[in-house]
Order: structure tokens, then sequence, then C-alpha cells
């Protein structure tokens, strides 16, 4: 534990200073990923082959994962992790299905009917990273909903092992949610392929998932050519708000659960008890130890907050100011505290409510805003697979009430086109044509 992340009831005036987020090396990261995009607009399917071979070491002659490798897979999967699987994604399923919204015709004035009406976007791509950790449960929380609002093509691209394989429990997880498409391509060339399309990959209308700091870069450069994507993001982050009544063994649990990411993770530890405070910290150095991924988790540990504050009430205002991706209330009666709670993706009330239990199985969403965007950014939802159109309809007594508001609001702008195409209507009903 690095001493100088540990900070006792600080002030307010200092709290700016803490906010701060680790922040990648960039130079040259946009040029480099611009380059990538260039190739693969120009040389398709070509490209794609010499990236994948150039960053990923493996030489890929087809994209396309065949229905007899799906198969295969499916047989090297555990019937244990099968079933966990499936009950993750019953559960998915039905907080997703929750959110259909039924179409509400609304008579704003007498004869004139408005509503609004959900259109799936047809063609969506998702990125799912192989790398250190092939992170099949993103397949979950991206396909379901993708499915529930009847996208018409799902495209999957995820980047092949050295063996030029996909990992099994990727594609059993992929055969299970329905998605027919998919492609042995990652990194920032896959979302290359999916913003132009090539010879064997589709173009699509919108991109999901996460990545590392080339993906995100890549999404960017995508919306810049005219493909939406899910959100802006960033590394993986943890804010857990602890009383007196926490238990310190499960907030080290939590706390590294989320630096065990990456190194470019943070994790944000407020608790309101110096006692609660010490152990965890102690918790953490014992934790640690015992992780496959240590190393990685001790990275992310230095670019991390431990911070003492004197109630729940202060911490909840810091919270709002970071706005994290993942906030844990470890406190008596947090369903009391929700109200104060502004800005954060997804929220984990009491002790037995893990962020880990959210990443994989409750039912919400684990897509979610990094980086300070849960300020003004949901995570994904059924919405972010859908497009809202509205309707009107207006009869001639709906006309007539608001016809002339319609003249002098059109006539005041200067825009005497749209005043005549409701005066000729008017005068129309007058003279009863």
């Amino acid at each position: 534990m690095m001493t100088q992340n540990i900070f006792k009831f600080p002030a307010k005036s200092e709290w700016q200073s803490l906010l701060t987020r680790p922040t990648l090396e960039k130079k040259n990261l946009r040029e480099l990923v611009q380059d990538i995009f260039s190739e693969v607009k120009l040389n398709g399917d070509s490209a794609l082959q010499d990236f994948s071979e150039k960053f990923d070491g493996v030489k890929i002659e087809q994209f396309s994962v065949s229905n007899e490798e799906i198969e295969n897979a499916s047989a090297e999967v555990s019937e244990d992790l099968k079933n966990a699987i499936k009950q993750a994604k019953d559960n998915i399923l039905k907080f997703h299905n929750s959110q259909k919204n039924e179409i509400n015709k609304i008579e704003t004035q007498p004869g004139i009917s408005c509503w609004r009406e959900s259109r799936a976007i047809e063609n969506v791509g998702l990125y799912i990273p192989g790398g250190t950790a092939p992170l099949f449960s993103t397949i979950l929380m991206l396909a379901i909903p993708a499915k529930i609002a009847g996208c018409k093509n799902i495209i999957l691209c995820t980047p092949p092992q050295k063996d030029g394989k996909i990992n099994p429990v990727i594609l059993f997880t992929a055969q299970l949610c329905g998605v027919e498409k998919i492609y042995k391509v990652g990194g920032a060339q896959a979302i290359a392929a999916l913003t132009f399309g090539t010879e064997t990959v589709p173009k699509v209308d919108k991109i999901f998932g996460p990545g590392n700091q080339y993906v995100t870069a890549a999404k960017e450069l995508a919306v810049d050519n005219g493909v939406a994507i899910d959100m802006p993001a960033g590394p993986s982050e943890v804010l857990v708000i602890a009383d007196s009544s926490a238990n310190p063994e499960f907030c080290a649990a939590d706390l590294l659960s989320q630096a065990e990411h990456g190194i470019d993770s943070q994790v944000i530890f407020i608790a309101t008890d110096e006692t609660i405070f010490e152990k965890t910290l102690e918790e953490i150095n014992l934790q640690v130890e015992e992780l496959p991924r240590n190393e990685i988790a001790k990275k992310a540990l230095e670019n991390s907050r431990f911070i003492l504050l004197d109630s729940v009430e202060n911490a909840l205002e810091f919270s709002n100011l970071y706005a994290p991706e993942h906030l844990i209330l470890s406190i008596e009666n947090p369903e009391n505290y929700i109200d104060l709670i502004v800005n954060a993706g997804s929220v984990f009330l009491g002790n037995y409510s893990p962020e880990a239990a959210g990443d994989y199985a409750t039912g919400t969403n684990h897509t979610l805003p990094t980086n300070g965007f849960a300020r003004n950014y949901s995570g994904v939802s059924l919405d972010s697979f859908v497009k809202k159109i509205t309707f009107q309809n207006l009869t001639e007594i709906g006309l007539k009430n608001i016809g002339k508001s319609v003249e002098l609001m059109a006539e005041a702008e200067g825009l005497f086109a749209h005043k005549n195409a409701v005066s000729l209507r008017l005068k129309s009903l007058e003279n009863g044509i």
C-alpha cells in the first residue's frame, strides 16, 4: 500500500486534487489508430490479416467463426459453468425485458394526438475483449438487450488466441444468446472493420463494448466516421463508502475486484470510522498477495485513494463529484441515502451486495460510464439498442386549435413557407374544400 495514497479528513478545498484519475500515455495513440483505420478502409480483410499477425501474433485465413467451431467450443465448457451462465442470462433477460415501454398516445389538445415508438437499430457491433481476461459476461450484457430490441444484424468481434481460435466460453455464450455472426478480429482493427465494413465483416450503425486504450481511441474515431458508440470509455473503477457497520474483509475484496481489471483501474475507499478504515487497509495488503493477478492489482492500487471523512453525507458529496462507474454503500440502512446519490453508473447497497454480483448475474447491465461520464451518461440498457420516433396526428379540429399560433410563430421567425403550409390548410377548411 502506498502511504501517499492515504488521506485523513482532507479539507474540501483539497478534494479536487483527490478526484484525478490515472491517465495513460497517449502520445501518438490517435495517429496510430488513424493509420489502422485508413489501412482497413483501403484494404479490408487483407489489412485485418496483417494487423492480426502484427498485434495478436497469429495468422488468420478465415475471420468468420464456423458452426463446427461453435459446436466444438461448447463441448469444452463445463456443465457447471454453462449452468452459471444460463442463470445469469435468465436474470439479465428478466431485468431488460422489464424495460420495454408501451406506446402511450397523448392528446395535447382536442384533435392533436402525439406519441412515441421504438425502432431497433438494425446493425449493431459487439466488441468482446479476449486478452488477459476474456469477458464472455459482456456478451450477455450486450446481446440480450440487442435481441429483445429486435436488432436485425448482431455482429460480434473478438480477438483470436495464439492458436487462432476463439475462447470456447465466448463462443458458447454467443450461441446461447443467439449471436450467429462472429469474427476473429480484435483491437482497433476490429472497430475499424465494424466502422467501414470489409469483404467479410459487415459495417454496423452502432458499436458496443469495452476495450483497451486502442479500442477506446478507435471508438472515438468511429464516431468521426458516422458510426455511433454506446458511451465514452475509460478504465474500470469503483468507489466504496463504509461506516462502522462495514465488514473490512468485504470492503477489501470489493476494492481488489476492480483493481485486478488493469493497471490503469482506480479504486476509491472512503470510510467514516477509523477502525474500519485501518482494518480495510490491512485486509487489502493480505488479500492482494493471494490474487493470481496481484501485480496488476498492486499497480492499480498505486493510482488509488484511501480517504477518511467524518460523515456518510460528506462521503456521498465526494462521490458525486467523482461520479464513479460503480458505487458500493457498505453502510447501515443504505436505502436512506439513495436520494443523495446524483452521479453513479451502478449502485450496490449493503454488505451483501458485491459489485462482482452485478458484473455477472444480478440482472443489471455491467456496461457502464467510466472516467466521470456518469455525470451525463447512463449504462447500457434496452434503450441503447433502439431509436425513439415521435408521431403526431392532427384532425381538422386539431389544426384549427393551433393553426393561428403556428402562423404567428413562423412569421416571427421569418419562415413564411412554414406559415403558408398551415395557412393554406386553414383556408381550405374555411372554404369547405
